[in-house]
């Protein structure tokens, strides 16, 4: 048996179906909000039919991707054009917009949503304004067309033209006055009564002047004293006037000048729209824009305004102070209890900053995050930054009780004070950051003082990091070799590798400069690469020319390196490359570096041990060695650290301590089956004293320094046996 099916429908279209009832509840009260505001000459059925295709443009925009929320303000545009052109039609608007669209279309209210839906109320209220002052003005231009049509055609049909102009002063919708060029009001219509809070026969007893303002700008009676004077036919201003109750009405003034056939001023006429709602609703969105919706402390932008006109705007000997906050954990907080808790700490945190600073020489404002800075206009001195930041952290001492949690918050600040002549806000947060980051670096829980000396130094070594990469591609670097000498026979053993920086700008760089920087961007992993292959081909031509009576190479190798998962392929490779014997390579890691190695860079270590290649201990002594570990790691040789041949300078007066220590490390290798070196070596007491005490071999300046491959080749030819 054969029928019709009802096919049934796909999840997208289920969806749309669902969001078609969504729009069509939205479009209803939206509709039953505005009916009553304005007058409009359609049915309530018409009305949320109308709506509805606004709000299919509402809900795309929202839903657009990338954002755009253009089709708000063509909205806008939309609702004046169907008649809805009061203040409270847009305000129930906007209300509706912000407190309804998220839950009826499920949307959720996180920051973006908020976020779209704040740029959609502003984008309809754009062009709502736009609109509605356009349709103002057309309003304003007929009527004074008409007041010129009435004055050119008084002559010919006065009765008919004062009919006319009276019926459109006295129905505008826009408060209308009529002045004499003295400045006496001789006529007012009733829109203009109630925008002033004033009777018609008040107003009548009234000058121009006595609607003066104390905040009116110059500019204003500038324009209109230039009007009375014939010399402008019009000006158009917004302005404030009192009330007789106190309050303040915000309006959008016109004034017009009405000449007589001689050219002559007769007249001043003044249109007046009320715009009050209108400037309260552009108060309200600029303050969100200015202020942190969490906190309702001023906002990133809010701070760089103010602090952008401190500055444009101070006078000779002023200064400035800020205080760069940031808590301390509050990543732990956050991800540990959850965004609501962290939320909360933020709040109780800018309650009580805003309750220990305060004044009108100060700022409290959240940059984002958990980031706040405190901005003291007129500083006082260096003195009373600390004394504010001091206050700041005594506040956050007493832990805060969030939720059933007793959490205990620091901070660290970062203080700039400094005349504000010369100074830009860029800089001034440039330097307040750096300054907070030194806080933290220092442990935490403290200020610390922006100080350039150090900053100079920072940027120096920054920008010198900046260049080492190519300057490695550039071949820069060089390799120096200083050799390491047998305390007996006086022979050259080996020679350690040291890389230099040949600068093009600053010259000769040891690697107490750039080695440290190398390690923090991550090129010491190349750079000593590249070292040790310079390193072993030179070996190499010392192993062709003095066969086995050549030194071995003794390369460092950094932290970084010795956990590179690459190092043993890296090291086999180089030696297979330049045909090194594995025995004449040794790879010096100092006894922390060593002491502190992991599992698997101490397996490294031990496949380079079977591999052939040696490993030592460099600056031996310097740190704590956990002997027992010791003697299960892979190494070869000692060298005792420089610091401890200082005591063995001089023969006569060696520091007995000293040589007893260092006596002691030798024994200690010896029993491991090690060999020593002593660094350092500078004097022939402390040469002797070392080859007493059984140490092997010794590398110093008593020597030689550190040298070419060509001036190494020649000390290892003239200590030949």
């Amino acid at each position: 048996m054969t029928g019709w099916t009802t096919p049934v429908p796909s999840a997208h279209e289920v969806a749309a179906e669902v969001n078609r009832a969504d729009r069509r509840r939205f479009a209803a009260v939206w509709a039953q909000a505005l009916m009553g505001t304005s007058y409009v000459p359609m049915t309530s059925a018409e009305v949320e039919g109308r709506l509805y295709g606004y709000t299919d443009r509402l809900v795309e925009a929202l839903l657009s991707d990338p954002f755009d929320s253009s089709a708000a303000r063509s909205v806008g545009v939309d609702l004046v054009a169907v008649h809805f052109t009061s203040a409270e039609s847009l305000a129930r608007t906007i209300d509706l917009i912000g407190d309804e669209i998220l839950d009826i279309f499920q949307l959720g209210a996180s920051p973006d949503w908020r976020g779209r839906v704040a740029a959609l109320q502003g984008s309809l209220c754009s062009g709502f304004v736009q609109a509605a002052r356009k349709r103002t003005l057309d309003e304003q231009e007929a009527i004074r067309q008409a007041v010129l049509d009435a004055r050119d055609a008084v002559e010919q049909a006065l009765r008919t033209s004062e009919a006319r102009f009276r019926a459109i002063f006295a129905e505008a919708a826009i408060g209308i006055g009529i002045g004499d060029m003295s400045g006496r009001i001789l006529e007012v219509n009733d829109s203009l009564t109630r925008i002033m809070g004033r009777s018609a026969e008040e107003l009548r007893r009234m000058m121009v002047q006595d609607m003066m303002h104390p905040a009116d700008p110059d500019s204003t009676w500038r324009m209109y004293e230039e009007l009375v004077r014939g010399e402008r036919d019009q000006f158009r201003v917004e302005k404030q006037f009192k009330r007789p109750d106190g309050g303040t009405v915000w309006t959008e003034l016109i004034v017009s000048l009405v000449r007589g056939e001689d050219g002559l001023p007769l007249y001043q006429v003044a249109l007046i729209e009320d715009v009050t709602d209108r400037r309260m609703l552009q108060e309200r969105l600029r303050h969100q824009a200015m202020h942190d919706p969490l906190t309702t402390l001023p906002n990133r932008a809010l701070f760089l305004d103010r602090l952008t006109a401190v500055l444009r705007q101070h006078e000779s000997g002023e200064r400035v102070a800020l205080c760069y906050m940031d808590l301390d954990g509050f990543k732990v907080i956050n991800d540990s209890l959850g965004h609501h808790v962290g939320d909360d700490l933020l709040l109780a945190v800018a309650d009580r900053l805003a309750a220990v600073v305060h004044g009108d020489d100060r700022l409290v404002a959240r940059m984002g995050g958990d980031e706040f800075v405190i901005l003291v206009e007129n500083s006082l001195g260096t003195e009373q930054a600390v004394e504010v930041a001091d206050t700041v952290l005594d506040a956050l001492e007493v832990p805060i009780r969030i939720g059933g949690h007793e959490l205990s918050v620091s901070a660290s600040i970062g203080i700039v004070e400094r005349p504000v002549s010369g100074q830009t806000a860029a800089e001034l947060m440039r330097d307040a950051d750096v300054t907070l980051y030194w806080a933290k670096s220092a442990g935490k829980g403290r200020w610390a003082l922006f100080d350039p000396d150090r900053n100079a130094t920072e940027v120096a070594q920054f920008h010198l990091s900046a260049k080492m990469p190519a300057a490695l591609e550039r071949e820069e670097f060089y390799v120096d070799y200083q050799p390491l000498i047998g305390l007996r026979d006086f022979c050259v053993v080996g020679v350690e590798a040291l890389v230099r920086w040949a600068h093009p700008e600053l010259g000769r760089l040891g690697p107490d400069r750039f080695i440290g920087l190398a390690e923090e961007t991550g090129l010491i992993v190349p750079l000593g690469r590249w070292v040790l292959r310079q390193a072993c081909r030179q070996a190499k031509q010392w192993q062709d020319e003095f066969g086995s009576a050549a030194p071995f190479v003794s390369v460092n190798l950094a932290v970084r390196q010795s956990r590179d998962p690459k190092l043993v392929d890296d090291v086999a490779a180089i030696l297979a490359e330049t045909g090194l014997e594995p025995s004449r390579l040794q790879l010096e890691l100092t006894e922390s570096a060593i002491m502190g190695t992991a599992d698997e860079p101490l397996d490294a270590l031990r496949a380079l041990s079977r591999m052939g290649v040696r490993i030592a201990i460099d600056d031996f002594g310097t740190g704590y060695s956990n002997l027992a570990y010791l003697r299960h790691l892979p190494v070869h040789e000692l060298k005792i650290a420089g610091s401890f041949m200082e005591g063995l300078r001089d023969a006569e007066r060696a520091d007995p301590v000293d040589a007893r220590i260092v006596g002691t490390l030798v024994d200690l290798a010896h029993a491991l089956g090690l060999t020593v070196t002593a660094e350092g070596v500078e004097t022939q007491a402390q040469a002797r004293r070392m080859a007493d005490i059984g140490c092997e071999t010794g590398q110093g300046y008593l020597f030689a320094r550190p040298g070419s491959p060509v001036d190494i080749t020649a000390f290892i030819a003239e200590h030949l046996d």
